[in-house]
């Protein structure tokens, strides 16, 4: 050993960088930002502040409550609801795979999604026979959040689930929008655009609904069970025409499209909106105004990745100038069309995308960018999005990875493992739609 008592090899900590630093402060802030805006989504309080203001109604005598909660809040939202009933209830909770939240005395469905399976099939039948057993003095109470289109597969009569699989998966590779999707999904299924409610007829029903849909249409939030339908099955035929999606569909579908319209008026029902995206972007600005100016821009972020990416690297570019620490904060719910075989989410590939359009102009102050699913996953992957930086693609290229190659794959989960900039949750038990943030240093 040397004189000096130190040894002949030794590490040498690194001199801080003030740049990188800053850069993950600036990813800390953007995930309170993000957790602030999940809380606001919480199910269980949102039902609670509504039913506060719409009480429950009373059922006739010897009636029921017949309780249906579907989607990825489905066991949140009916934990709040089930103490709130008194007398006969019967209930069935469908959440996805995964979420293992309990639903009370509830009987719980964990069915796929995005792609309906055998689960959802059996949930489906289970739900359809409760309500074709509704009387009039029962009361029906559905507790609808995002997801549940696909967790609840009815196809009509001649249309297998195998048929409604195909059907899923072509939409979600489509690059559609959800409105769109919705819209053909209701014309293949008992339960969607109102079909909950011709079940159900003559038993009244009551919805409260937690909106993972841009704008609240409550027609396109989980297919709209207890709402009119979007549109007809001329409309639905038009779309899938317009995708090049018509003819590599099973002919039982496109059979189905070309029967004739259900004309008969819906069964009325009360619905109620619990919650939605526009609450969560406000309680993300609300998060993060303490240490940045924020600025929440009312038009959400829907269409492609691309166009969405192009789009806030704009915004990034207009605000380069600004003095101090900045936020802007976005909502929406962007597309993506599958050109590759990779694997990611709308979220990831946005948050790369981002990363690559600044990379290529690079700015000479710090920033992050967030982009994250309020259910707490993105795509068929373990994350709800990612938060990118100014080192993100340098961080791939240092290593041998091929940013451009791996965005042509659409494999921006292998990009954002690698670079180290996902962005994991777990499962939250509710479903907003997502959350943007862009933070400059």
């Amino acid at each position: 050993m040397p004189r000096s008592g130190k040894p002949r090899y030794w590490w040498r900590k690194p001199a801080r960088s003030p740049v990188r630093d800053r850069i993950a402060a600036l990813k800390e802030a953007a995930r309170a930002g993000f957790d602030a805006a999940v809380r606001r989504a919480d199910p269980g309080r949102a039902l609670a502040r509504c039913l506060a203001q719409h009480p429950l109604p009373v059922p006739g005598p010897g009636g029921r409550f017949l309780v249906v909660a579907v989607g990825k809040a489905a066991p949140a939202m009916t934990r709040a609801l089930l103490p709130q009933l008194t007398g006969r209830v019967e209930a069935i909770c469908v959440t996805q795979t995964g979420n293992e939240e309990a639903a009370g005395s509830a009987r719980v469905f964990r069915a796929g999604h995005p792609v309906p399976d055998h689960t959802g099939a059996e949930a489906a039948q289970a739900v359809i026979a409760l309500l074709e057993g509704a009387g009039p003095d029962d009361r029906v109470i559905a507790l609808i959040s995002g997801g549940g289109s696909a967790l609840l597969p009815a196809p009509p009569p001649g249309v297998t689930l195998a048929d409604k699989q195909a059907l899923n998966a072509a939409l979600l590779a489509s690059g559609l929008d959800i409105v769109a999707m919705n819209l053909v999904r209701q014309q293949i299924s008992q339960l969607k655009g109102g079909g909950f409610l011709r079940l159900a007829a003559p038993a009244p029903v009551t919805a409260f609904v937690l909106s993972d849909v841009v704008g609240d249409d409550l027609r396109a939030i989980a297919s709209g069970p207890t709402v009119a339908p979007l549109g007809t099955r001329a409309e639905a035929r038009a779309i899938l025409q317009s995708a090049d999606l018509w003819d590599a569909l099973p002919a039982s579908i496109r059979n189905h499209l070309q029967g004739p319209e259900d004309r008969s008026p819906l069964p009325p029902a009360s619905n109620h909106l619990i919650g939605g995206n526009a609450h969560s972007v406000e309680a993300a600005a609300k998060a993060l105004s303490p240490d940045l100016s924020v600025i929440a821009d009312p038009a959400p972020l829907t269409g492609d990745v691309s166009t969405a990416a192009a789009r806030i690297f704009t915004a990034l570019q207009q605000h380069r100038g600004h003095e101090g620490p900045l936020a802007l904060v976005w909502g929406g719910e962007t597309t993506v069309r599958l050109t590759g075989h990779g694997l990611g989410g709308r979220n990831q590939e946005l948050a790369l995308r981002v990363a690559a359009l600044a990379d290529a102009r690079p700015l000479a102050r710090p920033w992050v960018f967030l982009s994250g699913g309020t259910d707490g996953r993105d795509g068929p992957t373990d994350a709800a999005g990612a938060i990118t930086d100014q080192n993100s693609l340098p961080r791939l290229r240092k290593i041998g990875a091929d940013p451009e190659a791996l965005l042509a794959n659409n494999d921006s989960h292998r990009a954002l493992t690698l670079s180290r900039d996902l962005l994991l949750t777990g499962a939250t038990g509710t479903n907003v739609a997502d959350v943007q943030i862009l933070l400059l240093g």
